[in-house]
């Protein structure tokens, strides 16, 4: 692709008006958005993204396309999984309802700006070193470890982290409202606004580690890298609000995402080897006998892994609550039993 110094300074000032146009008609007077406004809003970004690919297909031929596509849809996963630990954070701080779209919005607005900054070392490191291939791919292979086997085990309010934060920071005890400052006796204090927001960012910070790497595992593209994740975190806030009590019974989207991100990861090895410069690796050769996993094969593997682990989940919660009132009668009628 030749994308030229204006097409990316259009491209980051629509980015930045979509997100201006959010806080004003929607984050800056404080309220629990319905579900018919988060449902309207998530279709128009997720509609807008599609057709964003349409037309990066149309201009610069359908590989790309593909590859936006499949970024795209790792991205929005990886977003969704955010979701998650945005919850977490949310119920452990106690966030009101009516400030949750303050935090939200700040925390993807914070994402966006951490994953910009790794897009633009990820293609630094690339356009110099073929070797990062190596590294990224072992990175995305212990992180699908770690997703699959260490997802919800933690959680980022009471974190050491944050621990450290509150020690540091003279914390008060309630909130005031969605000021993050508070004046109480002649001293300042921060609000658990602001541990929120801090708590947000931090979590940030490690999604983008797994994040960036992911995505340059389907494309080299930086253009593409950044708005795939530009479009995957547009319209997340109001699929916070809309799939909120869905969010639970997602209970297999971390395992669904270690294998996306195994995948991956195996792709990024085998292309490493394809470019290979490292001399005591085939003599310093490209490894050509390793097949190259085509684009189309990506996109379909994980469309089809985002949607075995979604009906898999939904099957088991569904499955686990009609067997609950079953359980809650035997229990009843075992408690009822006069037999020893």
């Amino acid at each position: 692709m030749n994308i030229t110094p204006l097409v990316w300074g259009i491209t980051i000032a629509v980015t930045i008006a979509f997100f201006v146009f959010e806080y004003f008609a929607h984050v800056r007077k404080p309220h629990a958005p319905t579900i018919g406004e988060s449902a309207r809003w998530s279709v128009f970004y997720i509609v807008l993204a599609l057709l964003f690919g349409v037309g990066i297909g149309i201009v610069s031929g359908w590989t790309y396309g593909g590859e936006y596509y499949a970024g795209y849809l790792t991205e929005k996963a990886l977003s969704i999984d955010n979701l998650f630990v945005f919850l977490i954070v949310m119920t452990g701080f106690a966030v009101p309802k009516i400030y949750q779209q303050k935090v939200l919005m700040i925390g993807i607005v914070i994402a966006l700006i951490m994953r910009g900054a790794f897009i633009a070392v990820g293609a630094a490191l690339i356009e110099n070193f073929s070797w990062i291939f190596y590294i990224f791919g072992a990175l995305l292979l212990f992180l699908a470890y770690r997703q699959a086997f260490s997802h919800g085990e933690s959680d980022p309010a009471n974190g050491k982290f944050m621990t450290f934060v509150r020690r540091v920071l003279p914390v008060s005890d309630e909130y005031n409202g969605d000021r993050l400052f508070v004046k109480k006796d002649g001293r300042r204090f921060v609000t658990p606004m602001l541990l929120v927001i801090v708590a947000i960012g931090f979590v940030d910070l490690i999604f983008a580690v797994d994040s960036i790497p992911a995505i340059y595992g389907l494309t080299n593209e930086a253009y593409i890298v950044f708005t795939a994740n530009a479009f995957a975190l547009m319209g997340l806030r109001q699929l916070y609000f809309l799939i909120g009590g869905l969010l639970e019974r997602l209970i297999y989207l971390a395992q669904g995402l270690a294998v996306i991100l195994a995948f991956i990861g195996v792709k990024l090895v085998f292309h490493a080897l394809h470019v290979n410069e490292l001399p005591f690796i085939n003599g310093g050769e490209p490894v050509l006998w390793i097949p190259e996993i085509p684009i189309w094969l990506s996109l379909l593997f994980i469309a089809a892994t985002v949607t075995v682990a979604t009906i898999a989940s939904l099957a088991k919660t569904r499955s686990d609550r009609l067997r609950r009132p079953v359980e809650v009668k035997q229990d009843i009628e075992d408690a009822r039993d006069p037999r020893p």
